[in-house]
């Protein structure tokens, strides 16, 4: 069901134009980074689809949050539960300019430990559900002239995270096979970017360490994802000086660079605190 108040006029004199009236997909958008991304795109006007596995959760997102918003159950490692959300979201709002590759998985800790399906899921949620959304969306977008898709990685795309090897291996993937895409549509007018996070206060992250960079809210990722909207790069790193460091860092002689990137980032097979993402991970099964 579309839920549309109109008593809370959902933007303002300074609201982007070229947000007001466009269709936006937003997956994994029950709760967390998903949510808030959903609530800024739907206070500047747009029409927001908030697609969740937890289908109960897209629903109470969508029917809590200002602006016109539909939520419906989304399994982004099904093809046809993907097709079908996105010939809902079409019959009720029309043809999607903007899709927000949000949903994501994360197993903590030592890569020997690990159950064939907590990796498996990793891979099929963080890698394949963007593969599958970008196949079903950017043809269309290509078609009609005009679009925009952005996904959310991780700073586990350009780094090495100690206690998440599905995990960056799956944020890896995504990052090779957005620039694949971006090259392939580079003459098309339809957008590509990711969006590079460090560690974000959310229940994925739970338990888990940050290294040098302090832990950030859901909302600074929205706020990236509504700027990246606003004026379009591929590749957003927060906070921004992360991607900078990053390549800076990788040009050093390898045993200084190791040495430095230890310092840095965190070795999570060692910072995990397992209670605390007990609850998290149960949706993995018996991994220990």
């Amino acid at each position: 069901m579309t839920k549309t108040n109109s008593s809370n006029s959902p933007h303002g004199p300074h609201s982007p134009a070229k947000l007001s009236g466009k269709v936006a997909v937003v997956t994994g958008g029950g709760n967390g980074i998903g949510r808030e991304i959903a609530r800024l795109l739907a206070a500047q006007g747009a029409k927001v689809a908030i697609g969740d596995r937890d289908g109960e959760a897209a629903r109470s997102a969508a029917q809590g949050l200002a602006g016109t918003l539909l939520g419906v159950d989304l399994d982004v490692t099904s093809a046809r539960s993907y097709a079908a959300f996105l010939d809902t979201v079409e019959a009720e709002f029309g043809a999607i300019d903007i899709l927000v590759n949000n949903a994501g998985v994360m197993w903590v800790g030592s890569f020997d430990e690990e159950s064939e399906a907590a990796a498996e899921r990793q891979i099929a949620v963080n890698l394949l559900g963007v593969i599958r959304g970008v196949k079903l969306v950017a043809p269309g977008m290509v078609a009609r002239g005009s679009g925009h898709i952005i996904t959310v990685a991780s700073a586990s795309s350009i780094l090495t995270t100690p206690g998440e090897a599905s995990y960056s291996a799956s944020k890896h993937g995504v990052l090779g096979y957005l620039k694949a895409v971006r090259e392939e549509l580079h003459r098309s007018p339809v957008q590509i970017s990711v969006i590079v996070p460090a560690v974000v206060d959310t229940a994925l992250a739970a338990g888990t360490g940050t290294g040098a960079s302090k832990l950030l809210a859901p909302e600074t990722i929205a706020a990236a994802v509504l700027r990246t909207i606003e004026r379009p790069r591929f590749e957003v790193s927060i906070p921004g000086y992360l991607g900078p460091v990053v390549r800076a860092v990788n040009i050093l002689p390898a045993a200084l660079r190791d040495g430095l990137m230890r310092r840095l980032v965190p070795n999570q097979v060692r910072q995990v605190d397992r209670g605390a993402r007990a609850d998290y991970e149960s949706q993995f099964g018996d991994h220990a």
